[in-house]
């Protein structure tokens, strides 16, 4: 089981912690655990409150919160630190803003309630009758972060069995775990965390990365379940010693842990300890063992230090000593970064201002991780600020305070709030902002992608198969996989599809090979540019091709189709599709039978970086293949060009590719729904997606009718969170003629261009740039995502100016011949020796004297 909390179950206990006597684990265990639950009741709200205030950022605070009435404590909850809250199914909707901090709860077993984000199932009793029907159906529809909470009276052990079993997070009583050896009673709390351990050592030792309170690594260390008991029981550094068994930290060194949480990491096969560290951790001269601080955290060290050693009447006593003059340097730092102007000095201000802003934390007795404890507390608010300068510091930079209202009227619900595209009116804004308007959504910048990219490509080019693996169980979860490749002839069982799923993908698959087939060069082209000058070009399929199939927020079966269907007619002896398989190790069945249907030689059970790397170099069980197709996220994209740089790689690349996008031509005459629907289309793909309506002449009705239908489709659709996101930085352009629309479509280069217009067939005339284009109010772009049979494949990002979408010239290569007669040489001759001669090529101007000398001696 592998899941984002610190430790794959929660500890659920009556109260918090402290507020009242805890039989099982004490106050403290708990506390070291990080991960309670909690019962919120409206009598126990302001003890809740201040709990939270206190140790919000310490603790993966979890609440079931179904006995509130009122949205607004919900709320109180989770801006006060809660991570997540647990509400009645039915009133789901109403925290919609929040996202995946708000999960499902059902007191029966159904699962049909859970959201994308998870599901809460209350009373559960893991001996009933038909719990192997519940373990079955959870490993089926797979939900997303399924939690249990027994009844009062359920095994613990049993809970836990059931919970590994559907890959669920239990809820554990506080009350039914025990760091007590002799308490038979109660489950050992070791034994818990044992259980989830994964080992791959001989003596099962499980590596622990040690840190400091800021996360910064002090050292590693080994951990057992001996050892787990005893430091959980004690709060200390306690560890197993691969030689000498258990092992206290600073039992005889005096340099001592106390331990402030622990975690597992995210399959279960590494622990992490965070402690307070007195003095240093390693045996050596520094702080830990791989080396001393840095930055920040090594200034707050040298600051403690001077404050308890630096001379009376030194500067640096009197910072600490003296209030005014301390508060005096940090305004000053504070104007003076203010003021910077370069890169380098906004560096050098900051930097001052850092020093003494962390000199009045340490002279208060506040250290960096109570600095970092309210950044992290901050960023779990739900609640803004305004964001207003305070009075005096608004005043004396000239900003006007506007005077709040006397009465503030209540915020819409998030259900409610309109999805709409912002506006521009051509004819009003200059080409500068128009463009500026029309910049596609930011991506990560090319050295960042690449910093994360290039270490998983050198891992697997040195790795092989387990490098792939490796990051396939990382990155999808499939830990069960034992080899990175399945190979044809695919199982049958692989591909156990309904007779209309395969019927669907057998007419698009036909539609696709029609389309593709036609643009075959049977002949081979001929020419002969002067007498006895014979100059041909005939063509090729690439041998070996490597078909990537993203996975991620959309399974997309299609995609195999418009990359393998082209392969196969091309006549590509080598088809290698790579795509991320489900955490139970198992490729969308979809993908397989098309993979099935084109003769794929394989199928790459990875995704992003990782799968590329595979296909480009080869593994032990991976062909290497000599071009690269598909569509990708910009991590999947970068690694495409970082391997098509690489002459050890030898592979080629379709084209760069971003994020979808579609642009649609509207005039007075387009249907309402039918826009708004392909806009849709193309936002549900993903919120870095981009829709863009360039508006003929419509009247402010027409228009407003549009946006009423993008609004309330949108709020219909199973993935509205994702429509919210693109559609945010999507932009609707009026314009009043034609003619500028298709200018400003030619200048954008749409991955998908929609002519919603009369006489739209007329209007392809215009089009310059563009991946695919979709004629009339007939044609929804959806056609050529699945059915009609272009390939939907398509340069993204602006890339439409220079690049084709995939066709079957994108899986074959021209190879040109030259057959000369003897008097064809002597007609070319001369032209070739003289530009020869010009290069100073002297063996080429040769090659041809030497045969024109032996044709002159046969006369």
């Amino acid at each position: 089981m592998e899941t984002t909390l610190p430790l794959p179950f929660l500890i659920s206990v009556a109260v918090p912690p402290g507020l009242a006597k805890l039989e099982g684990l004490t106050r403290e265990e708990v506390s070291v655990l990080g991960v309670p639950f909690f019962e919120a009741q409206p009598k126990i709200l302001d003890k809740l409150s201040r709990f939270l205030g206190r140790h919000n950022h310490e603790f993966y605070s979890h609440m079931d919160v179904t006995s509130l009435e009122s949205v607004d404590d919900v709320v109180a909850l989770l801006n006060e630190g809660t991570r997540k809250v647990f509400v009645a199914a039915e009133n789901l909707s109403a925290y919609t803003e929040f996202g995946s901090r708000v999960i499902p709860t059902v007191s029966k077993r159904d699962l049909s309630a859970a959201s994308e984000h998870g599901l809460l199932i209350k009373e559960f009793d893991p001996s009933s009758a038909d719990v192997d029907k519940f373990i079955a159906e959870a490993k089926e529809k797979k939900v997303n972060n399924l939690y249990l909470k027994p009844t009062s009276t359920a095994s613990a052990e049993k809970v836990l069995d059931v919970a590994k079993q559907c890959g669920a997070i239990p809820i554990l009583a506080s009350t039914s775990l025990t760091t007590n050896k002799d308490d038979k009673k109660r489950l050992l709390l070791s034994k818990v965390i044992a259980g989830f351990c994964k080992s791959d050592r001989p003596d099962g030792l499980i590596p622990t990365v040690v840190t400091d309170e800021s996360g910064i690594a002090l050292g590693l260390a080994y951990t057992s379940e001996e050892s787990i008991l005893e430091a959980v029981r004690t709060q200390g550094g306690v560890y197993q010693s691969r030689k000498r068994g258990l092992w206290i930290k600073g039992a005889t060194s005096g340099d001592t842990q106390e331990l402030v949480r622990f975690a597992l990491d995210c399959d279960n096969d590494t622990l992490k300890f965070v402690v307070r560290q007195t003095n240093r951790f390693c045996h050596l001269e520094q702080t830990g063992c791989f080396g001393d601080l840095k930055g920040i955290a090594a200034l707050e060290q040298t600051l403690k230090a001077r404050k308890e050693s630096a001379p009376e009447g030194s500067y640096t006593k009197r910072l600490f000593s003296d209030a005014s003059l301390l508060r005096a340097k940090i305004m000053e730092e504070a104007e003076e970064l203010c003021d910077a102007k370069t890169p380098e000095n906004t560096a050098f201000e900051a930097a001052d201002l850092i020093y003494f802003a962390l000199a009045k934390a340490v002279s208060a007795g506040v250290s960096l991780a109570d600095i970092e404890a309210n950044l992290d507390a901050k960023a779990l608010k739900v609640k803004r600020r305004t964001g207003n300068a305070k009075g005096k510091w608004a005043e004396k930079e000239g900003i006007k305070i506007e005077q709040p209202p006397s009465k503030v009227a209540p915020a819409e619900k998030p259900v409610t709030d309109r999805i709409v595209m912002q506006r521009i009116d051509s004819t009003k804004a200059s080409e500068a902002e128009l463009l500026e308007t029309l910049k596609r959504p930011s991506q990560k910048s090319p050295d960042a992608i690449l910093k994360i990219v290039t270490p998983i490509i050198e891992d697997v080019k040195k790795g092989g198969d387990k490098a792939v693996l490796s990051y396939t169980h990382k990155f999808e979860k499939a830990t069960s996989l034992t080899s990175p490749v399945i190979k044809a002839p695919f199982p049958k069982e692989l591909m156990d599809l309904p007779p209309e799923t395969i019927e669907a993908i057998d007419v698009s698959y036909e539609n696709i090979r029609k389309f593709h087939a036609a643009q075959k060069e049977d002949k081979t082209l001929q020419v002969e540019t002067m007498p006895g000058v014979v100059c041909s070009r005939f063509s090729r399929p690439i041998e070996r091709v490597g078909l990537y199939i993203p996975g991620g927020t959309a399974v997309l079966p299609s995609t195999a189709l418009m990359l393998g269907v082209p392969a196969m007619v091309a006549g590509c002896k080598k088809i290698v599709l790579a795509s991320p398989p489900r955490s139970d190790g198992r490729v969308t069945p979809e993908i397989v039978y098309v993979a099935h249907k084109v003769g794929a030689e394989s199928i790459v059970l990875a995704g992003g970086a990782q799968a590329v790397a595979a296909m480009a170099y080869g593994t032990e069980s991976i062909t290497k293949v000599d071009k690269i197709l598909g569509p990708g996220n910009q991590f999947v994209t970068a690694a495409k060009m970082h391997v098509s740089n690489d002459t050890n790689a030898g592979v080629s690349i379709d084209m760069p590719a971003g994020p979808s996008e579609v642009l649609v031509v509207a005039d007075k005459d387009a249907n309402p729904a039918f826009v708004a629907s392909d806009l849709l289309s193309q936002a549900e793909h993903g919120v870095d997606s981009q829709v863009i309506l360039i508006a003929i002449d419509l009247t402010p009705e027409q228009q407003q009718a549009i946006d009423d239908e993008v609004h309330n489709q949108a709020m219909a659709l199973p993935r509205v969170d994702i429509v919210r996101g693109a559609i945010a930085h999507s932009v609707t352009v009026q314009v009043k003629t034609l003619d500028e629309a298709m200018r400003i479509s030619n200048e954008y280069a749409p991955e998908h261009l929609i002519l919603q217009i009369n006489d739209a067939a007329k209007a392809v005339d215009q089009v310059m740039n563009a991946g695919s284009v979709f004629i009339g109010q007939w044609t929804p772009e959806s056609v050529g995502d699945y059915s009609a049979g272009v390939n939907h494949s398509l340069p993204t990002y602006g890339f439409a100016k220079q690049y084709s979408g995939v066709n079957l010239g994108s899986y074959v290569k021209h190879i040109t011949s030259s057959n000369l007669s003897s008097d064809g040489l002597r007609n070319v001759g001369s032209a070739v020796m003289q530009l020869a001669k010009v290069e100073e090529l002297e063996a080429h101007r040769r090659a041809v004297e030497l045969r024109l000398q032996y044709l002159d001696a046969q006369k």
